[in-house]
């Protein structure tokens, strides 16, 4: 299994788009649907309609990479939102492709404290 940087973006389009798009077909799709920079330091992540597969594009300086995983008998626990695309961190995104329902997992809440005692 391969891990990304944790500093990068990572952009979820939420409706499914047809797989047969290549590089430039998504693309497109980042800049038109999304309304975001496909050459800027971030992972974009599709679905098909099936939730059995997901495409990942990320540009590295020179070119675009596409990956894509393909799942043989589950299906991905894409998020629901009204929200066309969403913004998760690195983590979020493993988690996504590991089969973990993002929406279900609860973490500590962010506490600020003045001082230790």
């Amino acid at each position: 299994m391969f891990r990304l940087a944790s500093d990068l973006r990572v952009y979820l389009h939420r409706e499914p788009i047809d797989f047969r798009a290549g590089i430039n077909s998504l693309a497109i799709v980042v800049e038109q649907s999304m309304g975001l920079d496909p050459f800027q330091r971030a992972v974009f992540a599709f679905c098909n309609r099936r939730r059995d597969r997901i495409k990942l594009l990320i540009y590295d300086r020179s070119g675009f990479w596409m990956l894509l995983k393909r799942l043989e008998a589950d299906r991905f626990h894409w998020p629901r939102s009204q929200e066309a695309v969403l913004t998760l961190t690195t983590e979020e995104l493993h988690w996504l492709l590991d089969g973990i329902n993002i929406a279900a997992v609860r973490r500590h809440p962010v506490r600020q404290y003045h001082s230790v005692g």
